[in-house]
């Protein structure tokens, strides 16, 4: 048999590992339009985000598991075949609820490539040098993908439309499933660890039952007691997850890792970094449209600053990093980060496109500093021989503060826009307070006409008006918080990455 060439299997898994950067970033233009099309609120239009996140964070863990147990190579391609038909079901969903159900399908196919095109790239390259070149290469398509991803998701929904950023995703893997059957080795792990199936439905359910809860408090009320029991459910599913974990002979996550601050310093820096900035990918393309009345091509564009910036970042990073330590990067980004989102909220407040753009080119610019230097300080408390799990616990965390910090963020933004709209409307048209529900959840995900349809023609743009304002009073909370938080996570990371690196040994049971 032909060997293959590492290059060539650098460059299909760096594909395919672009095309889940895409599509985790392309689809936030889109989301007002979705609104737009199918009838849909707030809170639905959150699930369109989160059903996604969710099955791909729940399923990072044992998806590296099967890669490395039953081959790399056909993971690959079960993983493809997955995302693509979930990618046609995207496009085809006459409703929200199957959208949400093909989108977390969908997850469970990227989570399955994520994890085996880069075991891939590690099994590719053995030297040192080369596979820190790799990693390079790896690093630079993913920067370019996370950029080009809200341009190209705004003209493909101006010109197109929506369901065009998913029915694209079926020719592109067809290419890269040809790719990966010519230029992917199959490899496995012998030792890899064996599934742990009751740890990852833990583990699941966890956060399902949390974002379940933050989500849909915004139709139910934060008073309700499904409200409470979904949050208490998902805190006690996860104190179960840690007792399951403590049982197993080789667990997915190590318990005795948290005994050492300047790992819980890591993990705590990647979650603030993707809870606080990485998670922004989100949500400004929500203000751009609905506060600054741009169309979905121009909402793409005018993230380019953020964009910009945190591709530039980590070149940077990488030159700082030679001159001051490891707490000190991490600090000094996400304090960038922090200042970034408050000096937003004072942009949105403000008004105008300008001084917001240069606002989030700063958060741009934290988020690329930490960008690169999150992952590396969590491998370097581990030792060699997990670094799998290290990155599965990177990567899980990393998701996992994006689809809770879209509830909670999401919950903010849902709240003070009705609590502002509720104010507006009691002072200048209080016989449509009766509305204030329907119409704050349908502007927040975008759709301002469907907002203010039922109500008679002569009163729509007044309305419109204030709901705007409403819209934009609370995006300007949902960016204080970010940025306080963020200023939070640059002390309490700095302190902890300061303490010693624990010694590269686990205490981990036998088999």
């Amino acid at each position: 048999m032909k060997p293959v060439s590492p290059r060539l299997t650098l460059l299909t898994a760096s594909g395919v590992c672009s095309l889940i950067v895409l599509d985790t970033n392309i689809v936030a233009v889109t989301l007002p339009s979705i609104a737009q099309d199918l009838g849909a609120n707030f809170v639905d239009i959150e699930w369109v985000v989160s059903a996604y996140m969710l099955a791909f964070a729940a399923l990072l863990l044992p998806a590296g598991s099967i890669a490395d147990r039953y081959g790399r190579k056909k993971t690959l391609l079960w993983g493809l075949s997955i995302f693509i038909l979930a990618s046609i079901g995207c496009g085809a969903a006459p409703t929200t609820l199957l959208l949400d159900i093909a989108r977390a399908v969908k997850g469970v196919g990227a989570a399955l490539l994520l994890t085996s095109a880069l075991a891939s790239i590690g099994h590719a390259f053995h030297d040192e040098a080369e596979r820190a070149r790799a990693w390079a290469f790896w690093g630079a398509c993913m920067g370019v993908a996370m950029t080009a991803a809200p341009t190209l998701g705004g003209l493909i929904t101006e010109y197109l439309g929506w369901r065009w950023i998913f029915y694209l995703n079926l020719p592109v893997g067809l290419l890269l499933m040809a790719l990966v059957n010519h230029a992917i080795a199959e490899s496995r792990d012998p030792q890899s660890a064996r599934l742990d199936p009751w740890g990852s439905l833990v583990f699941s359910a966890s956060l399902l039952c949390l974002i379940w809860g933050l989500i849909e408090a915004n139709r139910i009320g934060w008073n309700s007691p499904l409200t409470y029991a979904r949050i208490v459910g998902g805190v006690l599913l996860l104190g179960l997850f840690v007792w399951v974990e403590s049982l197993q002979k080789r667990p997915m996550i190590d318990l005795q890792l948290f005994r050492h601050p300047r790992f819980i310093g890591a993990l705590l820096g990647m979650f603030a970094y993707a809870g606080c900035a990485q998670v922004m990918m989100t949500l400004l393309p929500f203000y751009l449209q609905n506060g600054l009345g741009f169309s979905a091509v121009h909402a793409g564009l005018g993230m380019l600053p953020f964009a910009v910036t945190m591709l530039i970042g980590p070149r940077i990073g990488a030159r700082l990093a030679s001159r001051y330590s490891p707490a000190t990067l991490m600090a000094t980004g996400l304090t960038l980060v922090g200042c970034g989102n408050l000096l937003s909220a004072w942009a949105v407040e403000h008004g105008g496109y300008l001084s917001f753009a240069l606002t989030t080119a700063v958060t741009g610019a934290g988020a690329g500093l930490l960008n690169g230097d999150t992952q590396k300080n969590i491998m370097a408390c581990v030792p060699r021989d997990r670094v799998g799990m290290a990155s599965g616990m990177s990567t899980t965390m990393r998701f996992s503060a994006i689809v809770l910090a879209i509830g909670v963020l999401g919950a903010l933004l849902g709240s003070h826009t009705e609590q502002h709209l509720n104010a507006s409307l009691a002072a200048d048209a209080p016989q449509y307070k009766d509305h204030t529900h329907a119409i704050a959840s349908r502007v927040v995900a975008g759709d301002l006409h469907g907002a203010v349809s039922a109500l008679p023609l002569s009163v729509q743009p007044r309305i419109q008006a204030l709901a705007t304002q409403a819209f934009v009073n609370g995006f300007s909370v949902v960016l204080w918080v970010a940025g306080w938080l963020g200023l939070l996570g640059a002390l309490v990371v700095g302190t902890l990455m300061r303490q010693p690196i624990p010694p590269l040994a686990l205490v981990t049971r036998p088999r």
